[in-house]
């Protein structure tokens, strides 16, 4: 086969006429549960500063240091596609003067986002996310309700066999001491780790224990646990965090390894999981990664803002819909055509434009063939779409100032003024 001139960028995809119903889908879901607990909107640019993602992500982080698609302007900035949400949030939030609203200040966001990955199934280099940000409420509490929102979404979706990973990484109390421990613990070990864990036991040690790779699963087992090792505040936190999620009956398990990848993370910290109901040798390969998030009480004083507490979280919408597609899940379908106009002549066409625009104010479904002169190609195509009644407008009608109405079931038809037409078509589709 001969290759195209032209093609798709690596991990960035079309999104094709059949695919839109799942993304619209996603976002009046979103949309819907976000009102009700009283997010308001927010689209930030996907340009934004590198020093942004730098300073708020981390220099030690992976998608700092190898995904970042970033580019340096004719004037001399230097700029990245936002590669994440939280960050050119919290910029907006402080830009726009958000700390002088009455807190907690709640957005929403629905959009692009590109990393530089190796693509493959789930993993894009461009990407869409929704995400929710709540700023200005230290209490557990809320670190409960985004994970609620987050599972009502998705169980609104249809999606099955959910699970929450949950764990706590601490603030700046008794994270260090954790990390001087978990350091010590991997440097006794060093050569029993990957290439990669030993340049994050210089970096960032805590990201060794999200590493996938079979040869440090046995080191990271007997690695010490953080819960072990909080200070008092953060435990009685991460106890609260918990007993809400049961008083919710939200599925959770403890995940001592979960770190996540970004360095503004304090406290909680969450995955959610989608779990194959096909259980074989291979399930920890069934579990598909959705989205997730954390409490990040210091970015917005990190940023240039006050001391602000802050908890959020995002979901992948490509991993959603293909668990949408997977599963089978159907939605209820939209309103079929009603109507079809089938017209002959430049007379017709200009007649056949007044009714669509009649009909769109009336929320009345409407289809047309402007480009086929042959009436029997045009009621063909009636047919094929379901219409219930075609309309016709020919030369003769044109100057008659009249309309045929034909019942596409039955075949009878009628001839009514051009000015009744409307009426008559709602009075039809009432009886029917």
């Amino acid at each position: 086969m001969k290759k195209l001139k032209f093609q798709s960028q690596a991990g960035m995809n079309d999104i094709l006429p059949e695919d839109q119903k799942y993304f619209k889908k996603v976002y009046e879901v979103v949309s819907e549960i976000a009102d009700f607990y009283g997010f308001s909107k927010i689209e930030t640019p996907i340009l934004e500063n590198a020093d942004l993602f730098t300073t708020a992500t981390g220099t030690a982080t992976d998608i700092v240091k190898k995904q970042m698609y970033s580019f340096r302007t004719k004037s001399g900035d230097f700029l990245t596609l936002r590669p994440e949400g939280t960050p050119g949030i919290i910029r907006a939030y402080i830009e726009h003067g958000m700390q002088n609203l009455p807190h907690p200040v709640k957005l929403w966001y629905f959009g692009p986002f590109f990393r530089y990955e190796r693509p493959q199934s789930g993993r894009y280099r461009q990407f869409h996310q929704f995400g929710f940000e709540v700023i200005g409420e230290k209490g557990a509490v809320v670190d409960a309700q985004i994970i609620q929102i987050f599972y009502n979404i998705l169980k609104e979706l249809k999606l099955k066999s959910l699970i929450i990973e949950i764990n706590s990484i601490g603030d700046s109390q008794c994270r260090p001491y954790y990390k001087k421990l978990l350091s010590n613990y991997f440097r006794n070990r060093e050569s029993s780790l990957c290439v990669e864990c030993r340049r994050r036991l210089k970096e960032n040690v805590l990201r060794i224990l999200d590493c996938k790779e079979e040869k440090c699963q046995p080191v990271k087992a007997d690695a010490p646990q953080i819960l072990d090792h909080l200070c008092e505040e953060c435990r009685l936190h991460f106890k609260e965090v918990l007993e809400f999620l049961d008083e919710v009956e939200i599925p959770y398990r403890l995940n001592p390894y979960l770190v996540r990848g970004l360095d503004y993370y304090t406290k909680t910290i969450f995955e959610i999981f989608s779990i194959s109901e096909k259980q074989d040798q291979d399930s920890k390969e069934k579990e598909l990664a959705l989205g997730g998030g954390g409490r990040y009480d210091k970015l917005v004083k990190i940023l240039g803002g006050k001391d602000m507490p802050a908890s959020g979280g995002a979901v992948g919408i490509e991993r959603v819909v293909s668990l949408l597609k997977n599963q089978d899940v159907r939605f209820k379908e939209e309103n079929k055509v009603s109507v079809f106009i089938a017209q002959l002549g430049n007379l017709a066409k200009r007649k056949s434009l007044k009714l669509m625009d009649g009909f769109r104010k009336m929320n009345i479904k409407v289809a047309e063939s402007f480009g086929k002169d042959s009436l029997k190609a045009q009621l063909n195509r009636a047919d094929r779409i379901g219409a219930k009644y075609s309309l016709i407008i020919g030369q003769q009608e044109s100057l008659d100032n009249t309309v045929i109405i034909r019942d596409m079931k039955t075949g009878k038809q009628n001839i009514v003024k051009f000015e009744k037409v409307l009426e008559e078509i709602k009075r039809l589709l009432k009886n029917k």
